[in-house]
């Protein structure tokens, strides 16, 4: 028997719940990817239903059909260009005056539409009663009443979108009076329609009460309780995210470790061996190694921003990010920016000032993103020990937003000068987060970091194998290995092997690189390895560890007694310049892909260039101070 295939548009304002809905609808895996030419993220999925192949694209959240923002765009762009058959409106049936702007606008596109009333539960228990067919007779299209979160309705939509697909629908008749009305009079009368229908519509009762929201704001806005909670969650995630994923990662280094000595014995000694054990597994576990940390830290976003608490954080923050020359919707690029660059960058759309925009996006380099994450926690292991590490990664965090307050503060007075913009900011209500969107926002999150470590970070271990294997000196070799011949104890034989390693490494093509920018790098501390570690972390900074266990683990003989990772960055690094390390990593530019992104939202090539001078610059001057004052508060 043939499927029929039914492609729907799933459209609807910012927090309405449309994934939460994809999740109800069906049980298949979210395909997560981008639309073309832009970095929108873009999401589907396809299942079955009665004998009907159901394939929905969830554009992203909206409030118009304007060409504004890139968000915009790609749903305009796809409305009027792409192949679809309904359009699927999620509406918040607790603010249905607001949501029915945009449906307005989808109607003027005379297509098949459905309406999914969404959140009904909740509007019941606000005492807000919405009588969907009357809403449909207005509208001329069918409107369902349904609850993503407690799977109500769900069966009544699916129904609705077959019957909508094998039948007609009556076309919408625009409501203005005039054949070539003005935007104001078009804004007017789009106002006055959505005004009367929900004044027929929707019955509100008095409530004498307080809601769960409200009860809820009244401890975590707290006009003096609301910051110290903030860090204190913040404080408790850092916690987890070091304590907790110590647990696997020791098992990960352990399996690691196996399988370098594993293929040394199989292999032998060969360029070949030399290249899978200590350049391809050595460099990818080391990132594979940070995972835990990586699906800890993401978990803890990810519940903060599905319950509603993130926006109000926001609004808390307002007046202390204003006094540093930021806005208050800089808040949400900023957080995110803990998560990834790129999604922050294109987060800072929110804010329409230019200047606000422009400064935000400088300013979320600061921001630690979760690649910086096991540079931070292989070097606070190494020279914090365990039980302080959740506090210094929390301080590490901290500081970096600090510094980046106080860089937006320099920038707002030299720089970006002009008026403020002024602060609105929708609060969604809190809800319990859904088990099915939080797996599947921190799966995509883990498969893209391990698709990272599968790919361009397996060439850059290769590259870097490569170039700190070779040029190869055949005669120097030769040199040492007839004087290993005529010595007799073996710790002569291992200081002389050692000594030939460190030529070896040294004069590479690595080494060379490392040697040129040596003195670029001393006054903080760094040696040349140091440097080319941070250098290689322009690419991607999860191969800054992929680097440093290139580097600091070639010529070892990996058992089960050798060093860690972590043992011979302690033995090998100074604390004074492992300080001044993680302050540089925290403030330089981020990799090539969020500095790629940040040149579309930035508008332009030139300002690429003035981040690299600021963040360069600013991470220089800020490890100098700190590796001098560490020298000598350590030395006391």
């Amino acid at each position: 028997m043939k499927t029929n295939m039914i492609k729907i548009a799933l459209v609807g304002q910012p927090n309405v719940g449309k994934s939460m809905l994809i999740n109800s609808i069906s049980n298949s895996k979210l395909k997560v990817g981008n639309f073309s030419g832009v970095t929108v993220e873009k999401k589907e999925v396809k299942f079955k239903y009665k004998n009907y192949q159901i394939q929905i694209v969830d554009l992203p959240g909206t409030y118009s059909l304007t060409n504004y923002s890139i968000e915009e765009r790609v749903v305009n762009n796809f409305l009027s260009k792409e192949k679809y058959d309904i359009i699927l409106n999620v509406v918040d049936s607790t603010n249905l005056q607001r949501n029915l702007l945009l449906t307005t606008e989808l109607l003027a596109l005379n297509k098949k539409m459905i309406l999914a009333l969404n959140m009904s539960d909740e509007a019941e228990k606000e005492n807000t009663f919405i009588d969907e067919k009357k809403l449909s007779n207005y509208l001329k299209k069918p409107c369902i009443k349904v609850s993503a979160a407690k799977k109500h309705g769900i069966y009544k939509l699916l129904d609705e979108i077959i019957n909508t697909y094998s039948n007609t629908q009556q076309p919408f008749v625009q409501f203005f009076s005039n054949t070539n009305p003005t935007q104001d009079e078009v804004l007017n009368q789009k106002f006055n329609f959505v005004k009367t229908i929900t004044k027929d519509c929707v019955s509100i009762k008095e409530q004498k009460y307080r809601t769960k929201t409200e009860k809820i704001d009244s401890i975590l806005m707290h006009k003096f309780f609301g910051l110290p909670i903030f860090l204190f969650l913040m404080w408790g995630l850092f916690q987890l995210t070091f304590n907790l994923g110590e647990i696997p990662m020791q098992f990960i280094e352990s399996v690691s470790n196996d399988l370098i000595t594993q293929s040394k014995i199989i292999l032998g000694d060969s360029w070949l061996s030399s290249l899978i054990s200590d350049g391809i597994i050595a460099g990818v576990s080391s990132v594979i190694l940070f995972l835990p940390n990586i699906v800890i830290l993401f978990l803890g976003i990810a519940l903060l921003e599905s319950t509603g608490y993130m926006s109000r954080v926001s609004f808390l923050l307002d007046g202390i990010l204003h006094k540093f020359g930021l806005h208050g919707k800089s808040f949400i690029p900023l957080v995110t920016g803990f998560g990834c660059s790129v999604p922050a960058y294109m987060a800072a759309r929110t804010l329409k000032n230019e200047k606000d925009r422009l400064l935000t996006l400088f300013i979320i380099g600061f921001m630690s993103c979760g690649a910086r994450l096991p540079i931070y926690v292989l070097f606070v292991g190494a020279f914090f020990g365990e039980e302080n590490a959740g506090n210094i990664l929390f301080l590490i965090y901290i500081s970096g937003a600090i510094l980046g307050l106080f860089a937006a503060k320099i920038l707002r007075v030299v720089v970006f000068k002009g008026a403020d913009e002024p602060f609105v900011m929708e609060m969604p209500k809190y809800r319990l987060p859904s088990t099915k969107l939080i797996y599947n926002a921190v799966v995509n999150n883990a498969l893209m970091y391990l698709k990272k470590a599968g790919t361009y970070i397996l060439a850059a271990s290769v590259l870097i194998w490569f170039m700190s294997n070779y040029p190869k000196h055949y005669e120097v070799e030769k040199s040492f290995e007839q004087k290993i011949e005529l010595v007799t104890s073996d710790e002569d034989k291992t200081k002389l092997k050692n000594e030939l390693t460190l030529y070896n490494l040294e004069n590479s093509y690595l080494g060379k690189l490392g040697k040129f920018s040596e003195p670029f790098f001393a006054p903080l501390g760094f040696d040349w390895k140091m440097a080319v570690a941070l250098e290689t972390g322009l690419a991607a900074k999860e191969i800054v560890v992929s680097t440093l266990a290139i580097l600091y683990g070639l010529g070892e003989n990996i058992d089960e007694n050798s060093a860690t990772l972590l043992e011979n960055i302690k033995n090998n690094i100074p604390k004074e310049a492992a300080i001044s390390f993680i302050v540089f990593v925290m403030i330089y530019i981020p990799c090539i892909a969020a500095s790629m992104v940040f040149v579309r939202e930035a508008g332009g090539w030139k300002y690429l260039g003035y981040l690299f001078i600021f963040t360069t610059s600013s991470a220089w001057l800020a490890s100098f101070i700190v590796y001098n004052i560490s020298k000598v508060v350590l030395s006391l």
